[in-house]
């Protein structure tokens, strides 16, 4: 249930085409159902104002298409699959349910680079402002990726600034009036992680920084950038997981929502 259901219910009751009685068993039926592997959450949109997004990774094609298919039934409108296997959206894709077609119902999305799937189409954007999505280096885009494709998925207008990491800042000081026009930045990067300083450095809105885990030994899977950006003198910078595009990209829409 998502909440213009839950709006069009109480019209209803307002004008008189449903008791009370018949609303409350309506809001209270099937708040979540047992599908065996897994109990999809039908009333998370009432509750935080986006739907259950499904983590891809270790589910099989199988078990994916059915949490899809038990959130669109219940009248999610899409459904966005992050970490997904290529083989599970193929079988999407030809799924009967989400093929696309002339007259489908559903339209399928799938970025193989970060991922990201999604059964229906990305919404208009409803926010105010931008976020701008800020990568250090060609090799941090599929978690830029995952979050570009999350927030637009979220209603927002999404600018990306690839590839303009510290050894070329001047490539970032060439795109500073795409800095100074984002309302949230997402600044994302392996080794040493320093982008996100420098963005906070000079922006006057939050900064999410995403450690990737993008580097050499050293690094230690993204915790050297982890343990730099958290360690950050630039004000207004606050950091997720490592190559969690998708938590920043969730944190940025709600900012830009306010």
């Amino acid at each position: 249930m998502i909440e213009s259901e839950v709006k069009n219910l109480l019209k209803q009751l307002a004008a008189g085409e449903k008791n009370v009685d018949e609303v409350m068993l309506k809001l209270k039926m099937e708040p979540f159902e047992n599908l065996g592997f897994a109990k999809p959450d039908f009333h998370r949109g009432i509750r935080q104002g986006t739907p259950e997004v499904i983590y891809g990774a270790g589910k099989t094609k199988e078990q994916i298409a059915a949490i899809t298919k038990a959130l669109l039934d219940k009248g999610q409108e899409r459904v966005l699959i992050t970490r997904m296997a290529a083989d599970a959206a193929k079988f999407l894709s030809e799924h009967e349910k989400f093929r696309m077609t002339e007259n489908a119902e559903f339209a399928f999305f799938y970025n193989e680079l970060s991922g990201i799937g999604m059964v229906g189409e990305f919404p208009k954007p409803d926010a105010d402002g931008k976020i701008v999505v800020v990568t250090a280096g060609t090799s941090d885009l599929p978690v830029a990726k995952e979050a570009v494709y999350t927030a637009k998925y979220l209603g927002n207008e999404v600018t990306e600034l690839f590839d303009v990491g510290v050894a070329g800042l001047h490539r970032l000081l060439g795109n500073l009036e795409t800095i100074f026009d984002a309302k949230v930045i997402i600044a994302i990067a392996g080794m040493e992680g320093a982008i996100a300083s420098v963005v906070g450095g000079l922006a006057d809105c939050p900064v999410i920084a995403v450690p990737t885990s993008v580097g050499y030994g050293a690094s230690f899977g993204g915790l050297s950038a982890l343990l730099s950006m958290l360690n950050s003198c630039a004000s207004g910078v606050s950091v997720v997981n490592i190559d969690n595009g998708f938590g920043a990209a969730y944190q940025a829409s709600m900012i830009n929502h306010l």
